[in-house]
Protein backbone atom coordinates (compact mmCIF):
# COMPACT_ATOMS: atom_id res chain seq x y z
CA UNK A 1 0.00 0.00 0.00
CA UNK A 2 1.37 3.40 -1.01
CA UNK A 3 1.95 6.21 1.54
CA UNK A 4 -0.75 8.90 1.74
CA UNK A 5 1.58 11.64 0.44
CA UNK A 6 2.17 9.68 -2.77
CA UNK A 7 -1.62 9.15 -3.32
CA UNK A 8 -2.19 12.90 -2.94
CA UNK A 9 0.37 13.61 -5.66
CA UNK A 10 -1.41 11.29 -8.09
CA UNK A 11 -4.83 12.89 -7.49
CA UNK A 12 -3.75 16.49 -8.01
CA UNK A 13 -1.27 16.13 -10.84
CA UNK A 14 -2.14 16.97 -14.43
CA UNK A 15 -2.42 14.20 -17.02
CA UNK A 16 1.08 14.91 -18.32
CA UNK A 17 2.51 15.03 -14.84
CA UNK A 18 0.69 11.91 -13.75
CA UNK A 19 2.94 9.60 -15.76
CA UNK A 20 6.12 11.16 -14.42
CA UNK A 21 4.75 11.14 -10.87
CA UNK A 22 3.77 7.48 -11.20
CA UNK A 23 7.37 6.59 -12.05
CA UNK A 24 8.61 8.48 -9.01
CA UNK A 25 6.05 6.75 -6.81
CA UNK A 26 7.00 3.30 -8.12
CA UNK A 27 10.66 3.89 -7.43
CA UNK A 28 9.96 5.19 -3.94
CA UNK A 29 7.59 2.34 -3.11
CA UNK A 30 9.85 -0.48 -4.37
CA UNK A 31 11.86 -2.19 -1.62
CA UNK A 32 15.48 -1.08 -1.69
CA UNK A 33 17.99 -3.90 -2.31
CA UNK A 34 21.00 -3.74 -0.04
CA UNK A 35 24.17 -3.16 -2.00
CA UNK A 36 27.03 -5.50 -1.21
CA UNK A 37 30.16 -3.91 0.21
CA UNK A 38 32.86 -5.56 -1.85
CA UNK A 39 36.49 -5.52 -0.89
CA UNK A 40 39.10 -5.69 -3.62
CA UNK A 41 42.31 -7.61 -2.95
CA UNK A 42 45.24 -7.33 -5.33
CA UNK A 43 48.27 -9.58 -5.05
CA UNK A 44 50.60 -11.66 -7.14
CA UNK A 45 54.12 -12.91 -7.60
CA UNK A 46 57.04 -12.62 -9.97
CA UNK A 47 60.31 -14.40 -10.59
CA UNK A 48 63.48 -13.90 -12.58
CA UNK A 49 65.77 -16.83 -13.34
CA UNK A 50 69.14 -17.11 -14.96
CA UNK A 51 70.68 -20.50 -15.75
CA UNK A 52 73.90 -22.03 -17.01
CA UNK A 53 73.47 -25.43 -18.68
CA UNK A 54 76.19 -27.95 -19.47
CA UNK A 55 74.55 -30.65 -21.58
CA UNK A 56 75.88 -33.67 -23.47
CA UNK A 57 73.38 -33.36 -26.34
CA UNK A 58 73.84 -29.62 -26.89
CA UNK A 59 74.42 -29.27 -30.62
CA UNK A 60 73.31 -25.79 -31.69
CA UNK A 61 72.42 -24.72 -28.16
CA UNK A 62 73.72 -21.86 -26.02
CA UNK A 63 74.80 -22.52 -22.43
CA UNK A 64 73.04 -19.53 -20.82
CA UNK A 65 69.43 -18.42 -20.72
CA UNK A 66 67.01 -16.21 -18.75
CA UNK A 67 63.37 -16.72 -17.84
CA UNK A 68 60.83 -14.54 -16.05
CA UNK A 69 57.15 -14.46 -15.19
CA UNK A 70 54.76 -12.06 -13.43
CA UNK A 71 51.27 -12.94 -12.20
CA UNK A 72 48.70 -10.42 -10.95
CA UNK A 73 45.71 -11.68 -8.95
CA UNK A 74 42.56 -9.58 -8.50
CA UNK A 75 39.88 -10.79 -6.06
CA UNK A 76 36.61 -8.88 -5.44
CA UNK A 77 34.69 -10.43 -2.52
CA UNK A 78 31.91 -9.71 -0.04
CA UNK A 79 30.53 -11.37 3.10
CA UNK A 80 26.86 -11.53 4.10
CA UNK A 81 25.49 -11.30 7.64
CA UNK A 82 25.08 -15.08 7.78
CA UNK A 83 28.76 -15.67 6.98
CA UNK A 84 28.58 -16.45 3.26
CA UNK A 85 31.67 -15.15 1.44
CA UNK A 86 31.37 -14.87 -2.32
CA UNK A 87 33.24 -13.26 -5.17
CA UNK A 88 35.50 -13.93 -8.12
CA UNK A 89 39.19 -14.23 -8.89
CA UNK A 90 41.21 -13.30 -11.96
CA UNK A 91 44.91 -14.10 -12.34
CA UNK A 92 46.74 -12.46 -15.23
CA UNK A 93 50.03 -13.97 -16.39
CA UNK A 94 52.76 -12.49 -18.56
CA UNK A 95 52.68 -14.84 -21.53
CA UNK A 96 55.32 -16.18 -23.85
CA UNK A 97 56.25 -14.41 -27.04
CA UNK A 98 58.93 -12.85 -29.18
CA UNK A 99 58.60 -9.05 -28.84
CA UNK A 100 60.46 -8.57 -32.11
CA UNK A 101 57.42 -9.94 -33.98
CA UNK A 102 54.81 -8.34 -31.69
CA UNK A 103 53.66 -11.66 -30.25
CA UNK A 104 54.06 -10.79 -26.58
CA UNK A 105 50.84 -11.62 -24.72
CA UNK A 106 49.08 -11.41 -21.38
CA UNK A 107 47.03 -14.49 -20.47
CA UNK A 108 44.80 -15.60 -17.64
CA UNK A 109 45.12 -18.96 -15.88
CA UNK A 110 42.49 -18.21 -13.22
CA UNK A 111 39.06 -16.69 -13.84
CA UNK A 112 36.40 -18.16 -11.58
CA UNK A 113 33.50 -17.44 -9.26
CA UNK A 114 33.54 -18.75 -5.71
CA UNK A 115 31.36 -19.04 -2.62
CA UNK A 116 32.51 -20.12 0.87
CA UNK A 117 30.21 -21.02 3.73
CA UNK A 118 29.38 -23.66 6.30
CA UNK A 119 28.62 -26.00 3.38
CA UNK A 120 32.21 -25.78 2.12
CA UNK A 121 33.58 -24.06 -0.99
CA UNK A 122 32.29 -23.91 -4.55
CA UNK A 123 34.44 -22.69 -7.44
CA UNK A 124 33.35 -22.41 -11.08
CA UNK A 125 35.46 -21.25 -14.01
CA UNK A 126 39.03 -21.34 -15.22
CA UNK A 127 41.23 -22.99 -12.60
CA UNK A 128 43.78 -25.79 -12.44
CA UNK A 129 43.14 -29.34 -11.23
CA UNK A 130 42.72 -30.37 -7.61
CA UNK A 131 45.94 -32.32 -7.19
CA UNK A 132 47.92 -29.53 -8.83
CA UNK A 133 46.49 -27.12 -6.26
CA UNK A 134 46.35 -29.31 -3.15
CA UNK A 135 48.51 -32.40 -3.79
CA UNK A 136 51.54 -32.75 -1.52
CA UNK A 137 54.71 -33.16 -3.52
CA UNK A 138 57.48 -33.08 -0.98
CA UNK A 139 59.30 -30.25 0.79
CA UNK A 140 61.22 -27.97 -1.53
CA UNK A 141 62.50 -24.50 -2.14
CA UNK A 142 60.70 -22.58 -4.86
CA UNK A 143 61.59 -24.17 -8.14
CA UNK A 144 63.03 -27.41 -6.76
CA UNK A 145 60.63 -30.13 -7.97
CA UNK A 146 57.74 -28.27 -6.42
CA UNK A 147 56.61 -26.14 -9.34
CA UNK A 148 56.71 -27.83 -12.75
CA UNK A 149 56.46 -24.51 -14.59
CA UNK A 150 59.51 -22.94 -12.94
CA UNK A 151 62.12 -25.52 -11.92
CA UNK A 152 65.56 -25.80 -13.48
CA UNK A 153 64.75 -28.77 -15.71
CA UNK A 154 62.74 -26.47 -17.97
CA UNK A 155 65.98 -24.87 -19.13
CA UNK A 156 66.41 -28.01 -21.25
CA UNK A 157 63.45 -26.79 -23.30
CA UNK A 158 64.29 -26.44 -26.98
CA UNK A 159 66.63 -29.42 -26.97
CA UNK A 160 65.82 -32.85 -28.35
CA UNK A 161 66.39 -34.17 -24.82
CA UNK A 162 63.50 -32.17 -23.37
CA UNK A 163 61.06 -33.55 -25.94
CA UNK A 164 62.38 -37.04 -25.18
CA UNK A 165 61.63 -36.80 -21.46
CA UNK A 166 58.64 -38.75 -20.19
CA UNK A 167 55.63 -36.53 -19.51
CA UNK A 168 55.85 -37.62 -15.87
CA UNK A 169 59.05 -35.57 -15.55
CA UNK A 170 57.07 -32.34 -15.89
CA UNK A 171 53.50 -33.40 -14.98
CA UNK A 172 54.28 -34.28 -11.39
CA UNK A 173 50.85 -35.07 -9.96
CA UNK A 174 47.78 -36.52 -11.72
CA UNK A 175 48.49 -36.50 -15.43
CA UNK A 176 46.56 -33.40 -16.56
CA UNK A 177 46.04 -31.66 -13.22
CA UNK A 178 47.93 -28.67 -14.66
CA UNK A 179 45.10 -28.12 -17.18
CA UNK A 180 43.13 -24.91 -16.56
CA UNK A 181 40.07 -25.82 -18.59
CA UNK A 182 36.77 -24.47 -17.26
CA UNK A 183 35.59 -26.67 -14.41
CA UNK A 184 33.25 -26.92 -11.44
CA UNK A 185 34.78 -27.70 -8.02
CA UNK A 186 33.34 -28.56 -4.63
CA UNK A 187 35.56 -28.60 -1.52
CA UNK A 188 34.16 -29.82 1.80
CA UNK A 189 34.58 -28.02 5.13
CA UNK A 190 37.65 -28.99 7.16
CA UNK A 191 37.18 -31.79 9.67
CA UNK A 192 40.20 -31.84 11.94
CA UNK A 193 42.42 -30.74 9.08
CA UNK A 194 40.91 -33.16 6.53
CA UNK A 195 39.13 -31.82 3.43
CA UNK A 196 37.65 -33.75 0.51
CA UNK A 197 37.11 -32.33 -2.98
CA UNK A 198 35.71 -33.23 -6.38
CA UNK A 199 35.84 -31.47 -9.76
CA UNK A 200 34.32 -31.87 -13.22
CA UNK A 201 35.87 -30.57 -16.47
CA UNK A 202 33.83 -30.99 -19.68
CA UNK A 203 36.98 -30.87 -21.82
CA UNK A 204 40.65 -30.19 -21.17
CA UNK A 205 42.09 -27.09 -22.82
CA UNK A 206 38.63 -25.55 -23.25
CA UNK A 207 38.31 -22.37 -21.18
CA UNK A 208 36.80 -18.92 -20.82
CA UNK A 209 34.20 -18.33 -23.56
CA UNK A 210 35.36 -21.27 -25.70
CA UNK A 211 32.56 -23.76 -26.44
CA UNK A 212 33.62 -27.19 -27.75
CA UNK A 213 31.21 -30.13 -27.52
CA UNK A 214 32.99 -32.32 -30.08
CA UNK A 215 33.83 -35.92 -29.23
CA UNK A 216 36.11 -36.15 -32.30
CA UNK A 217 38.96 -33.78 -33.23
CA UNK A 218 40.86 -33.33 -36.48
CA UNK A 219 43.60 -35.88 -37.04
CA UNK A 220 46.89 -34.56 -35.67
CA UNK A 221 45.38 -32.20 -33.09
CA UNK A 222 46.79 -32.11 -29.58
CA UNK A 223 45.50 -34.88 -27.35
CA UNK A 224 42.49 -33.90 -25.24
CA UNK A 225 40.26 -35.57 -22.66
CA UNK A 226 36.55 -35.00 -22.03
CA UNK A 227 34.26 -35.47 -19.05
CA UNK A 228 37.23 -35.38 -16.67
CA UNK A 229 36.47 -36.03 -13.01
CA UNK A 230 39.04 -35.59 -10.25
CA UNK A 231 38.39 -36.45 -6.62
CA UNK A 232 40.44 -36.82 -3.47
CA UNK A 233 41.34 -35.39 -0.10
CA UNK A 234 44.11 -33.48 1.68
CA UNK A 235 45.08 -33.44 5.34
CA UNK A 236 47.11 -30.87 7.27
CA UNK A 237 47.54 -30.74 11.04
CA UNK A 238 50.08 -30.32 13.83
CA UNK A 239 50.66 -32.67 16.74
CA UNK A 240 52.87 -30.80 19.14
CA UNK A 241 56.12 -30.11 17.33
CA UNK A 242 55.25 -32.53 14.52
CA UNK A 243 53.42 -31.38 11.39
CA UNK A 244 51.75 -33.81 8.99
CA UNK A 245 50.61 -33.11 5.43
CA UNK A 246 49.12 -35.80 3.18
CA UNK A 247 46.97 -36.03 0.07
CA UNK A 248 45.50 -38.53 -2.39
CA UNK A 249 43.76 -37.72 -5.69
CA UNK A 250 42.38 -39.75 -8.58
CA UNK A 251 41.60 -38.40 -12.06
CA UNK A 252 39.64 -40.08 -14.86
CA UNK A 253 38.19 -39.10 -18.23
CA UNK A 254 37.52 -40.15 -21.82
CA UNK A 255 40.12 -39.56 -24.55
CA UNK A 256 38.94 -37.48 -27.54
CA UNK A 257 39.18 -39.51 -30.76
CA UNK A 258 40.79 -37.98 -33.87
CA UNK A 259 39.64 -38.40 -37.48
CA UNK A 260 39.96 -36.77 -40.91
CA UNK A 261 36.89 -38.55 -42.28
CA UNK A 262 38.97 -41.37 -43.73
CA UNK A 263 41.53 -42.39 -41.13
CA UNK A 264 40.98 -42.20 -37.41
CA UNK A 265 43.01 -42.62 -34.23
CA UNK A 266 41.81 -43.61 -30.78
CA UNK A 267 43.66 -43.05 -27.52
CA UNK A 268 43.70 -44.65 -24.11
CA UNK A 269 41.37 -43.09 -21.57
CA UNK A 270 42.64 -41.10 -18.61
CA UNK A 271 43.22 -42.96 -15.35
CA UNK A 272 45.73 -41.32 -13.02
CA UNK A 273 46.37 -41.06 -9.30
CA UNK A 274 48.76 -39.17 -7.05
CA UNK A 275 49.59 -39.61 -3.36
CA UNK A 276 52.01 -37.61 -1.23
CA UNK A 277 52.97 -36.96 2.38
CA UNK A 278 55.29 -34.63 4.30
CA UNK A 279 56.32 -34.84 7.95
CA UNK A 280 58.00 -31.94 9.73
CA UNK A 281 59.69 -31.62 13.08
CA UNK A 282 61.09 -28.28 14.15
CA UNK A 283 63.12 -26.79 11.29
CA UNK A 284 63.30 -30.07 9.32
CA UNK A 285 60.83 -31.68 6.94
CA UNK A 286 60.91 -34.84 4.80
CA UNK A 287 58.44 -36.08 2.24
CA UNK A 288 57.62 -38.45 -0.60
CA UNK A 289 55.12 -38.47 -3.45
CA UNK A 290 54.15 -40.97 -6.14
CA UNK A 291 52.08 -40.58 -9.30
CA UNK A 292 50.89 -43.32 -11.66
CA UNK A 293 49.06 -42.79 -14.95
CA UNK A 294 49.69 -46.07 -16.79
CA UNK A 295 49.08 -45.77 -20.54
CA UNK A 296 46.73 -42.75 -20.26
CA UNK A 297 46.77 -40.77 -23.52
CA UNK A 298 48.81 -43.27 -25.52
CA UNK A 299 47.56 -44.04 -29.02
CA UNK A 300 45.82 -47.40 -29.02
CA UNK A 301 48.00 -50.03 -30.62
CA UNK A 302 51.29 -48.35 -29.64
CA UNK A 303 53.96 -51.01 -30.18
CA UNK A 304 56.10 -49.98 -27.22
CA UNK A 305 54.74 -48.51 -24.05
CA UNK A 306 56.07 -47.84 -20.58
CA UNK A 307 53.69 -47.01 -17.76
CA UNK A 308 53.80 -43.34 -16.77
CA UNK A 309 54.88 -42.80 -13.19
CA UNK A 310 57.15 -40.70 -11.03
CA UNK A 311 58.56 -40.98 -7.55
CA UNK A 312 59.85 -37.94 -5.67
CA UNK A 313 61.61 -37.93 -2.29
CA UNK A 314 62.85 -34.76 -0.64
CA UNK A 315 63.99 -33.00 2.49
CA UNK A 316 64.47 -29.44 3.65
CA UNK A 317 65.96 -27.65 6.64
CA UNK A 318 65.37 -24.06 7.75
CA UNK A 319 68.01 -22.04 9.58
CA UNK A 320 67.06 -18.41 10.15
CA UNK A 321 66.46 -16.77 6.76
CA UNK A 322 68.04 -19.72 4.92
CA UNK A 323 66.17 -22.76 3.62
CA UNK A 324 68.16 -25.75 2.34
CA UNK A 325 66.42 -28.39 0.20
CA UNK A 326 67.22 -31.49 -1.84
CA UNK A 327 65.09 -33.79 -3.99
CA UNK A 328 65.40 -36.89 -6.16
CA UNK A 329 62.91 -37.82 -8.90
CA UNK A 330 62.61 -40.93 -11.06
CA UNK A 331 60.20 -40.42 -13.99
CA UNK A 332 59.10 -43.15 -16.40
CA UNK A 333 56.84 -43.27 -19.46
CA UNK A 334 56.92 -42.74 -23.20
CA UNK A 335 58.52 -39.58 -24.60
CA UNK A 336 56.32 -36.50 -24.34
CA UNK A 337 56.92 -35.48 -27.99
CA UNK A 338 55.45 -38.55 -29.71
CA UNK A 339 54.20 -40.68 -26.78
CA UNK A 340 55.52 -43.74 -28.65
CA UNK A 341 59.05 -44.45 -27.33
CA UNK A 342 59.87 -45.64 -23.78
CA UNK A 343 61.84 -43.04 -21.81
CA UNK A 344 63.10 -42.48 -18.31
CA UNK A 345 64.73 -39.66 -16.38
CA UNK A 346 66.56 -39.37 -13.07
CA UNK A 347 66.74 -35.86 -11.65
CA UNK A 348 68.76 -34.79 -8.59
CA UNK A 349 68.09 -31.28 -7.31
CA UNK A 350 69.51 -29.26 -4.45
CA UNK A 351 69.58 -25.65 -3.44
CA UNK A 352 69.36 -22.90 -0.88
CA UNK A 353 66.87 -20.04 -0.64
CA UNK A 354 67.55 -16.83 1.29
CA UNK A 355 64.66 -14.68 2.50
CA UNK A 356 66.09 -11.22 1.89
CA UNK A 357 63.01 -9.34 3.14
CA UNK A 358 59.32 -10.13 3.62
CA UNK A 359 58.06 -11.37 0.26
CA UNK A 360 61.51 -11.26 -1.38
CA UNK A 361 63.70 -14.33 -1.80
CA UNK A 362 66.71 -15.29 -3.84
CA UNK A 363 68.18 -18.74 -4.23
CA UNK A 364 70.64 -20.96 -6.01
CA UNK A 365 69.58 -24.34 -7.43
CA UNK A 366 71.62 -27.16 -8.96
CA UNK A 367 70.01 -29.88 -11.11
CA UNK A 368 71.60 -33.01 -12.52
CA UNK A 369 69.50 -34.74 -15.17
CA UNK A 370 70.19 -38.17 -16.63
CA UNK A 371 67.75 -39.27 -19.35
CA UNK A 372 67.40 -42.27 -21.64
CA UNK A 373 65.26 -42.77 -24.75
CA UNK A 374 65.12 -46.48 -25.54
CA UNK A 375 66.18 -47.57 -29.03
CA UNK A 376 66.34 -44.01 -30.39
CA UNK A 377 70.02 -43.88 -31.34
CA UNK A 378 71.08 -44.28 -34.98
CA UNK A 379 72.60 -47.64 -34.09
CA UNK A 380 69.31 -48.83 -32.66
CA UNK A 381 70.56 -48.48 -29.11
CA UNK A 382 69.48 -46.13 -26.36
CA UNK A 383 69.90 -42.36 -26.72
CA UNK A 384 71.22 -40.95 -23.47
CA UNK A 385 71.86 -37.45 -22.25
CA UNK A 386 73.28 -35.84 -19.12
CA UNK A 387 72.84 -32.23 -18.11
CA UNK A 388 74.11 -30.00 -15.30
CA UNK A 389 71.94 -26.95 -14.62
CA UNK A 390 72.90 -24.10 -12.29
CA UNK A 391 70.07 -21.63 -11.77
CA UNK A 392 69.79 -18.36 -9.86
CA UNK A 393 66.17 -17.72 -8.85
CA UNK A 394 64.81 -14.43 -7.42
CA UNK A 395 61.14 -14.11 -6.40
CA UNK A 396 58.72 -11.49 -5.19
CA UNK A 397 55.36 -12.30 -3.58
CA UNK A 398 52.93 -9.50 -2.73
Amino acid sequence: MRPMSQISILRTASLAGTAAAAVVVALQAAPALAEAEFSLTIGGDAYFQGAYVSQKQDDGLRSTEFSNRLRLTVTPSATTDNGLTYGARLRLVSGNGDPSVSSRTVENDRAFLFANGSFGTIQAGVINGLSDEYGMIGPNTEGIAGSPDSNGILFLHGSSTYAALPLAATSLRTLVSYDTGTKFIYISPSFGGLQAAVSYTPRTGDSNTSINRRKVDALGDALAFRDVVEAGAAFQNAFGDVTVEASAFYQTGKAVRQSDGIASQSFEDLNSFHVGANVGYGPAKVGVSYAYSGDSGYAKGTAQSRDQQNLIVGAQYTSGPLLFAANYMRALGNDMATMTTPAKADVWQGGVTWTVAPGLTTGLEYDYVRSTLSGAAASGGDLTDRAHILMLDTRLAF
